[in-house]
């Protein structure tokens, strides 16, 4: 008999893994063709497999033993987090947060990858599905415990380590959230107190509303899900099962009570989200309408000027003419006369500008 190794982890076509625990916390390596003898005297059997390979598909639907509806729920494509109670077992449809996305360095600049884990289990095996270009933390660190000799005893206990696992999973991702929301927050508020031309910035701008309707839209997405996880737990803790001990319970209510806190902090992170849009928003208004004005302003200045210098150019182009009878043509002090008379035109223009408050 092997003990159980991470190195075997994914050698056989459909099967990721599958252990024969041994009730003192390690378990025993089995392989397609053990899995297939397996029997229930043998011990509690865990068995994780691909749900899209067709070599797990063919044991599920004709070797497995299960309920053709059971059997097919296991197989489903799309699904959300559940529990159904069939004859002495539970089928159980739960969600986590992908390894690879966990460890993505940008994992706030796309979509987070929520994986869909189908469980069976019955006191004598527990089946678990999920799909072959994913991977999840939780069931990760549950067979390294085995491998380890420190793992879970009897299936009850499987399955509401799994749970915890999966819902320890989701803590760093709103971590990580609710600091971008800081982080933002921090931005839109300096340009709200420098007041300069930043907020101007096209650039950054755009930046910021990308990174805010990223943020809102993850949190919808991730709570589309943790609501029905938190129902489906619920149901489960409430189930009577022989092999769902008491202790097991407190787990899935203890995973059940983060879920609650969960689903509150991302709304706190889908709000906060949604007022700082709406702040920057308000922001870039209040500074176009500034500059709007500065150039309202200048305009009007412009104009006032114009019409200040319109009279004297009227006179000037008049007198310039390059014909006869224009008046003062042979009068030594002419210049002088029609300076005064630019001049006088300049002052009334100011003037009457005054009276009518143009200026």
């Amino acid at each position: 008999m092997n003990t159980m190794s991470l190195p075997e982890y994914g050698l056989e076509p459909g099967l990721r893994f599958a252990c024969v625990l041994d009730g003192r916390g390690g378990a025993v390596v089995r392989n397609w063709v053990e899995v297939r003898g397996w029997q229930p005297g043998d011990g509690v059997l865990w068995i994780h497999l691909e749900r899209d390979d067709p070599e797990a598909q063919t044991w599920i639907r004709s070797e497995s033993r299960l309920d053709p509806v059971v059997a097919e729920a296991l197989l489903a494509d799309d699904t959300r987090p559940r529990v159904e109670v069939v004859g002495e077992g539970l089928l159980i449809i739960l969600r986590g947060i992908s390894r690879i996305a966990e460890h993505s360095e940008s994992e706030l600049g796309g979509n987070i990858d929520y994986v869909p884990l189908h469980l069976w289990i019955d006191g004598q095996r527990v089946i678990t599905l999920r799909d072959g270009d994913h991977s999840l933390m939780a069931l990760r660190d549950l067979r390294m415990a085995l491998a380890a000799g420190a793992g879970v005893v009897r299936p009850g206990e499987l399955l509401a380590r799994i749970a915890e696992r999966l819902v320890a999973d989701l803590e760093p991702v709103l971590e990580k959230m609710d600091d971008e929301v800081d982080s933002l927050e921090d931005a839109v508020l300096e340009k709200a107190d420098a007041g300069t031309v930043r907020i101007m910035d096209p650039t950054a701008n755009q930046e910021v509303r990308h990174r805010l309707s990223d943020l809102r839209r993850q949190a919808i997405h991730l709570r589309r899900y943790l609501t029905p996880q938190r129902d489906a737990l619920n149901r489960l803790q409430r189930e009577e099962c022989d092999w769902l001990t008491q202790r097991d319970r407190v787990l899935v209510r203890e995973d059940i009570d983060k879920l609650h806190r969960f689903i509150e902090y991302l709304d706190a992170i889908r709000d906060r989200a949604i007022i700082l849009h709406e702040d920057l928003s308000a922001l870039v208004s209040e500074r176009i309408a500034f500059s709007s004005m500065r150039i309202s302003k200048a305009s009007n200045r412009l104009t006032a000027l114009a019409a200040v210098v319109l009279p004297p150019s009227l006179i000037a182009g008049l007198w310039g003419m390059n014909v006869g009878g224009v008046p003062l043509n042979q009068e030594p002090l002419g210049f002088l006369y029609m300076g005064g008379v630019c001049a006088a035109s300049m002052v009334l223009v100011l003037v009457l500008m005054r009276l009518l408050k143009w200026l």
